[in-house]
């Protein structure tokens, strides 16, 4: 018997469940949609205290591929990300 009629979507890497935990740091640190703000309110380290946690337990190439990200992506901050997400709000997708 099936659990559900929809399809499940399977997720890559998924949440960790404790949000204190330096898993859900890591993780947390390397989605796009959690900004540094967010990381302080649910565990209290701040934006160097997560590039501590993330230098320490990523691999030196890893860590170096996440800092381009995070530079590049420019939204790991909240008025940055809102400010990104009323750009795209704004934009009209035709098809």
């Amino acid at each position: 018997m099936k659990k559900s009629d929809r399809p499940q979507t399977k997720v890559k890497n998924v949440e960790p469940k404790e949000k204190k935990s330096i898993d859900w740091i890591i993780w947390a640190a390397w989605a796009d949609r959690i900004t540094f703000e967010e990381i302080k309110e649910n565990t209290g380290k701040a934006e160097s205290e997560v590039i501590k946690i993330m230098r320490k337990n990523l691999k030196p190439s890893s860590f170096r591929l996440w800092r381009k990200r995070v530079n590049q992506k420019s939204i790991k901050h909240r008025k940055l990300f809102e400010k990104r997400s009323k750009q795209l709000k704004g934009l009209d997708f035709d098809v």
